[in-house]
């Protein structure tokens, strides 16, 4: 069967409960309709990039999809009625990813903190891989009076 990864997104109003239930109604109908779920992620509340029906966050969920294509056109089609949907989106993979996908992985690496630009205090004219800094030849020297 072929496999899908969808991502959709709920209005940032709507409580983690309700978002649960919605994923719960979309996992229902993909399995009634012969498919399975191998793989649920939770993103959680993220900023949009830009507004989108008056909202600027959103719940972000995906889905990995193993099943036909009749599967994503009929959860495609309850997310256009359903309100508290804004964007979804189905994209057909090759194969799943194992592990955590990407976002994941990225909140993970924002949780543990620290990282390169953290762990340097004042700046201390450290460039990253350019190096120390060193002054102009063209400067002309700083006269006191």
């Amino acid at each position: 069967m072929p496999l899908y990864e969808h991502v959709f997104l709920a209005r940032q109003d709507a409580s983690s409960q309700q978002v649960e239930e919605l994923t719960n109604q979309i996992t229902g109908v993909i399995t009634g309709l012969g498919g399975k779920v191998t793989k649920t992620e939770n993103w959680g509340v993220r900023s949009l990039t830009y507004r989108m029906k008056k909202n600027r966050k959103a719940h972000f969920v995906l889905l990995n999809i193993d099943g036909p294509s009749t599967v994503v056109n009929e959860i495609e089609r309850q997310e256009r009625i359903h309100e508290d949907v804004i964007r979804y989106l189905t994209v057909r993979v090759e194969e799943h990813e194992e592990g955590p996908s990407a976002m994941m992985r990225k909140a993970e690496r924002d949780d543990r903190g620290g990282g390169f630009r953290g762990d340097r205090e004042g700046g201390g004219g450290f460039r990253g891989d350019r190096g120390p800094r060193r002054p102009r030849e063209d400067a002309s020297p700083v006269v006191e009076e």
